[in-house]
């Protein structure tokens, strides 16, 4: 991952369904979802220790029991929640990081992070602060590498001149290019990896999200999920999924193959809450994708073409730049 980080598999585990956000999940199908990921090979696990509220952490724990040596651990922190789980901000002071280091450490029942990185850019603290801190982490053994989440390429090139910076995570898929014009240009000038997260668009880019969403999903909420930008993206799902039967393969395995095609220093989270998805999700490492397939991929799903932001209003302003 990036030019000196850890080497990791082609594939991630994003472990946040586990615990948060998509509804109530069955914890013993999770255990045996990351089980089965660390048995099929995959080593790159993806957490944050406001997913849950830190059970997704200790879900972790009991999962590589006996077994930590074999995963590479990515931890986000930074994110305040209320009891009720809003969002209050995000904290990148330097007291504070070394504090959520300390919980988190306990929580996942190790010694030290992999990869250690603020989950959003927080705007009244320096970024040279908030990666200065973790820099000192790194000299004391607690942290391996520093990464960075939803950070502009400003950020990451002030970021990357106080220490070296292991990897970004940053949506991305083919119904979001939108680091392609300035993001990923700079992440391979400065030898940074990228771990692309929602490379299914939250399910939409699969054949299993119908409307209306339950409420306690939190997608409802988002503008892609919403009225007439939903059924615009359905139609767009609609005509990958044409391509994606002529190859033999589901649509959900086609946008994961595609994440692949764009180059080995993108590592691609699959965010599996049960095998059977797991299962799905890996046959998308088999799937090479002529430079044909691509374009036509592509053509299917203009960069502009998806309605809708990523998140509502208010979520979209904590994102750096």
């Amino acid at each position: 991952m990036g030019t000196d980080g850890p080497g990791v598999s082609l594939l991630g585990l994003g472990c946040m369904g586990m615990s948060d956000f998509y509804g109530p999940a069955d914890e013993d199908e999770s255990l045996a979802t990351i089980a089965a990921a660390l048995e099929a090979g995959i080593t790159f696990f993806n957490t944050g220790d406001f997913y849950g509220m830190g059970h997704n952490e200790l879900l972790l724990r009991s999962a590589l029991r006996g077994r930590r040596e074999r995963a590479v651990l990515s931890v986000k922190f930074g994110a305040l929640r209320a009891p009720d789980g809003s969002f209050l901000g995000f904290d990148g002071r330097p007291e504070a990081v070394k504090s959520f280091l300390a919980y988190s450490l306990r929580r996942l029942g190790t010694d030290y992070v992999d990869i250690y990185q603020p989950a959003r850019v927080d705007p009244q603290v320096p970024i040279e602060e908030t990666v200065g801190a973790i820099a000192e982490l790194v000299q004391a053994g607690y942290v391996r590498f520093i990464g960075l989440s939803e950070a502009s390429a400003a950020t990451i090139r002030r970021a990357h001149a106080v220490h070296p910076i292991t990897a970004l995570e940053r949506e991305y898929s083919v119904l979001d290019r939108q680091i392609e014009a300035e993001i990923l240009p700079t992440l391979r000038e400065l030898g940074i990896g990228l771990v692309a997260y929602g490379v299914l668009s939250r399910g939409l880019l699969s054949d299993r999200v119908k409307a209306p969403l339950a409420p306690q999903d939190f997608r409802a909420h988002l503008p892609r999920f919403s009225g007439k930008n939903l059924q615009h993206n359905l139609t767009l799902v609609a005509a990958l999924e044409a391509v994606a039967n002529e190859r033999g393969v589901s649509v959900a395995q086609l946008a994961i193959a595609w994440a692949l095609s764009r180059g080995e220093d993108i590592v691609p989270l699959i965010g599996a809450r049960r095998r059977a998805r797991l299962t799905e999700a890996l046959g998308a490492a088999a799937i090479r994708l002529s430079a044909e397939e691509q374009a036509r991929i592509e053509a299917v799903v203009p960069p502009a073409a998806v309605a809708g932001t990523r998140y509502d209003a208010q979520q979209m302003q904590m994102v750096d730049g």
